[in-house]
């Protein structure tokens, strides 16, 4: 048996992995519908309506929200839980409840706001496209409606958040198995 007996298990692993499992069974679903909405959305911008270059880099950013949905929201999650009563098998010193929160409501909080960010500008260039603007560049410049600090900040916050607890969680996992579990 690989996971350690439950009666034993820090009551932090379990919510983690209650939360972690339940977050992954609703990303499940948003990417499965994200790989729906692509489709539709896709075919909405005919062929022959604009260049063959703009018509890929239109619908280019919605094609990659399926994966990335599945890889950020529902496979990494699920590869870091199991990581976690991997390590307690393997005689690793139990996480502090701190870097196991780093996990569940950082990664995940930050992954998610990744894939809104993935849609937003999918959904941008594509219905920018499909209005009429056929120029990369004026389409790029109204993102965000135009303001360009807001669109640096908000995807610092969301990339350095998503580093920064992803490797606060790491690195704890990193130092539980070079500790002997007491």
């Amino acid at each position: 048996m690989i996971i350690a007996n439950m009666d034993e298990t820090p009551e932090h692993y379990r919510n983690a992995t209650r939360t972690i499992l339940r977050f992954a069974v609703i990303m499940t679903i948003v990417a499965l519908l994200s790989g729906v909405a692509y489709r539709e959305s896709a075919k909405q911008l005919e062929l022959d309506a604009v260049d063959p270059g703009l018509r890929i880099h239109a619908i280019l950013t919605l094609a990659l929200v399926h994966g990335h949905v599945f890889l950020l929201t529902v496979l990494l999650p699920i590869a870091f839980a199991g990581a976690l009563f991997l390590a307690r098998r393997a005689g690793g010193a139990d996480l502090p409840p701190m870097a196991v929160r780093s996990l569940t409501w950082g990664y995940l909080t930050f992954a998610t706001a990744t894939i809104a960010l993935m849609l937003y500008k999918g959904y941008h260039f594509l219905l920018c496209a499909r209005g009429g603007v056929t120029d990369l560049a004026e389409i790029d410049a109204r993102y965000f409606g135009g303001v360009v600090p807001l669109r640096y900040g908000v995807y610092g916050l969301v990339h350095v958040g998503l580093f920064v607890t992803l490797a606060a969680f790491l690195v704890a996992l990193w130092h539980s198995l070079r500790r002997a579990r007491t």
